[in-house]
């Protein structure tokens, strides 16, 4: 791999983009033009520190960071980018052969949907974070609705007899089912992950090259989402007409270009296109209740950005 700079963002250049005909030149265009987004689409103003990776299944093709804080190699909270990990764990724990229950879990439409995003402070196991309070209840009415809420992952890892695990133990079992370097900080599937950038771009590498089971489920079974417009559905955090498949969105609106993501509540929001070409991550740590939403309208700024100048 060869590495050059330009405007301040590390660019690198893989092999395959070379055989490909890209160059050093090609990539500063693409790099430019996310440095002039990242400054002046109002979309990506005010969002602080942030790091910004673009790549392919082959490594890392442009990244760059606003501010110091955030690194490549910084461990923070994903929050709910944490859901797209346990959807690929679980396709991987059943050979991609998901049971109806299972994809109604992931799809957020089990009924499980009380679960506080705080609810396994001090849980010892995935078990005892589902007994707190009314994180294991159980809405009927809401049963066959598109309704937000980690409760379903919670039940759903209960019900694939992994409810005993304690942290560590869910990070084990992770790590060793889809060879990934990303660790739990709290028996949460569905939001307890703390990674890095560079970490979670590996994750998404794996689903590029096909390696996972997920690779050939993105985007299926998709369902609505938004309560505006769709009648199975009670609660979103995004105010699109977006779909959501099997723990990841489909962002698929009038207005949007179909890639899948997976925002976090503090503003980690990783993407992969649409056409399975590349993956990008926008990693920043903020406590706006609006953190995810923000970044993945500054994201998809930028990625349009980089397609439209490598046209």
């Amino acid at each position: 791999m060869q590495g050059t700079r330009a405007f301040g963002i590390s660019i690198q250049i893989t092999a395959g983009m070379l055989s490909l005909g890209l160059c050093a030149k090609d990539m500063a265009a693409q790099q430019s033009a996310v440095a002039a987004a990242l400054s002046s689409a109002p979309q990506c103003q005010d969002l602080g520190a942030l790091y910004w990776e673009i790549g392919d299944a082959q490594g890392v093709l442009a990244s760059g960071q606003v501010g110091r804080a955030i690194t490549a190699e910084r461990v923070i909270r994903i929050a709910s980018a944490s859901k797209w990990v346990f959807g690929a764990y679980v396709a991987e724990k059943t050979a991609g052969k998901l049971t109806p229950a299972q994809i109604a879990a992931l799809h957020m439409r089990s009924g499980y949907d009380q679960m506080h995003p705080l609810g396994c402070v001090g849980a010892a196991s995935i078990d005892a974070c589902l007994s707190k309070g009314r994180n294991g209840a159980y809405n009927a009415a809401h049963v066959g609705l598109f309704s937000y809420n980690g409760g379903h992952d919670q039940k759903l890892a209960h019900d694939l007899g992994i409810g005993a695990m304690s942290t560590s133990e869910l990070t084990r079992d992770l790590q060793q089912t889809l060879g990934i370097d990303i660790a739990y900080a709290g028996p949460q599937p569905a939001g307890g992950i703390s990674a890095s950038p560079a970490a979670y771009g590996a994750f998404l590498r794996k689903i590029l090259k096909g390696e996972l089971q997920i690779s050939h489920l993105l985007g299926s079974h998709a369902v609505c989402t938004l309560p505006a417009t769709c009648a199975q559905a009670v609660e979103s955090p995004a105010p699109y007409a977006w779909h959501y498949s099997l723990n990841h969105w489909v962002e698929d609106g009038p207005q949007d270009d179909g890639a899948f993501s997976s925002a976090g509540l503090f503003g980690f929001y990783p993407w992969i296109a649409a056409d399975h070409s590349s993956y990008g991550i926008l990693a920043r740590m903020s406590l706006n209740r609006r953190a995810g939403m923000l970044s993945a309208d500054c994201g998809a700024v930028v990625r349009r950005a980089w397609v439209k100048a490598g046209g």
